[in-house]
């Protein structure tokens, strides 16, 4: 399986601002580009944190170019939601329209919280017992036929990849703005590393928008 994981930051690497209100840090050509990575995607993931602050469908992509580097009978990106408690709500948009959406979950997520978001047309991934255990849940959606994974944030989940060592590309849009604040979401929050800081070699540096977008390999 391949992971992107692929994100729009500001000058100062902030997702969002501290009251997590979604902040537009690029233009229509950066969008353009993530439509068609999501078209080459198997799948679209996110953490629940994003879900519950956006509440994104995750349906959107660039048909005509999963046409041409799949097929015109391709199914469109199935959607993927890190969720260790089940705690999507069953009218979130990420489980409305026709793409298969995953939740991946952990034994110790309430019964009826599973059933009811099972009943809400989500497949459910249980993998871990208090958190998902992102490895085998990985594991477990390539056994579906997912190869190529496209994350989207938030930076807690990202951060949870880079430590499960599950990255294997990572693309960021810099956007020429300052958002700030010691609280509002980075690139990758989570507890942070001390040492063994995961390696990264640039791949590539493209001017777009009034930014820029870095990719990278992961060593």
């Amino acid at each position: 399986m391949h992971v992107l994981v692929n994100a729009a930051v500001s000058a100062d690497g902030k997702l969002s601002s501290r009251r997590r209100e979604q902040i537009k840090i690029s233009g229509d050509e950066d969008f353009a580009r993530v439509d068609r990575l999501r078209a080459e995607s198997d799948g679209v993931m996110v953490g629940v944190g994003t879900v519950l602050a956006d509440d994104p469908s995750l349906v959107r992509y660039d048909e005509a170019h999963r046409a041409a580097v799949r097929s015109p009978e391709a199914a469109p990106p199935a959607r993927i939601v890190a969720d260790s408690r089940c705690r999507t709500p069953t009218d979130a948009d990420i489980l409305d329209g026709d793409p298969e959406t995953y939740v991946l979950t952990s034994e110790g997520a309430p019964i009826d919280r599973r059933e009811a978001l099972e009943d809400a047309g989500a497949t459910l991934v249980v993998a871990g017992a208090d958190r998902v255990d992102l490895g085998s849940a990985f594991a477990a959606l390539e056994a579906e036929g997912l190869d190529r994974i496209m994350v989207e944030g938030g930076g807690e989940l990202i951060f949870s990849l880079f430590e499960a060592g599950l990255v294997d590309e990572l693309s960021v849009y810099v956007g020429s703005m300052i958002i700030g604040g010691r609280e509002a979401p980075t690139l990758a929050d989570g507890e942070g590393f001390v040492a063994d800081f995961p390696d990264l070699d640039l791949a590539g540096v493209d001017r777009m928008d009034d930014g820029v977008v870095l990719r990278w390999t992961v060593g």
